[in-house]
């Protein structure tokens, strides 16, 4: 079996990420509009229609934004853990939410989805892979630092969005005030171009065909530059930056 996978939008303006068959599908986050994610699946060829649910990462407006007419128009349970329910206020919405935990997998007809715990500055972040017929695809973002759980998950996937938020260089010299970038590069923020590629060169399994670099800072960092970062590294793996803007193609990961 093979999984469908696109970035329909990635950045701090809105992430939304889809993994699916040929029968349903799941959203990783919904971070734009319900009217902007209907129109970008359609130009893609994907309906609504095969999403059976929402999963969510951490209560950030950015993640969590077009949630709301999104479950309500299509009937979709939210899939989410009762800490970051309870600070993104979610549940005041009258809709229908299910309890996530870590390590304990979801089946969505022939998916699977495992959540499991990292490291940001939100109530109770989780990242996710999502499998179905011997593929596994994984949401590595919005992750402060590389710990053990993203390492064991990411060398499992035949197909991974990775953060590769900021480039060192650029944040240091950037007009961002100090604080700012302390919470980023603090341990709890965000992932460097740097830390993306020690763990893509240290932990990418051989089988893996593509990595969409991903959540990448519109004044921190320049897609080019993490292209060419990456390119000596990527063997048979295809990279892609996913886009803040559009969405990006739909891929077959097999």
């Amino acid at each position: 079996m093979s999984l469908f996978i696109t970035s329909l939008n990635s950045g701090s303006n809105g992430n939304c990420y889809y993994v699916g068959n040929e029968q349903e599908a799941v959203l990783i986050d919904a971070g734009i509009s319900c009217r902007e994610t209907e129109n970008r699946m359609r130009r893609l060829g994907l309906s609504l229609q095969n999403v059976k649910a929402i999963f969510v990462s951490h209560e950030h407006s950015d993640h969590i934004s077009g949630i709301t007419q999104l479950a309500r128009k299509y009937k979709l349970p939210v899939f989410i853990t009762p800490q970051t329910l309870r600070k993104s206020r979610l549940e005041e919405r009258g809709f229908l939410f299910r309890a996530l935990r870590a390590y304990e997998p979801i089946e969505v007809g022939d998916l699977r989805i495992t959540a499991f715990p990292k490291y940001h500055d939100a109530a109770d972040p989780h990242s996710f892979v999502v499998s179905g017929g011997g593929v596994n695809i994984g949401v590595f973002t919005d992750i402060g630092e590389v710990c053990e759980h993203v390492i064991r998950h990411f060398s499992q996937c035949h197909a991974a969005f990775l953060e590769a938020n900021y480039d060192e260089d650029m944040l240091e010299r950037g007009r961002y005030p100090y604080f700012l970038k302390q919470r980023i590069r603090g341990g709890k923020g965000h992932l460097s171009n740097q830390q993306a590629l020690a763990l893509f060169q240290t932990h990418k399994p051989s089988f893996m065909s593509h990595v969409f670099l991903s959540h990448m800072s519109k004044d921190n960092n320049c897609p080019d530059l993490t292209r060419d970062l990456f390119k000596p590294h990527l063997a048979d793996t295809q990279l892609i930056v996913a886009s803040r803007f559009a969405e990006t193609p739909v891929y077959t990961i097999a």
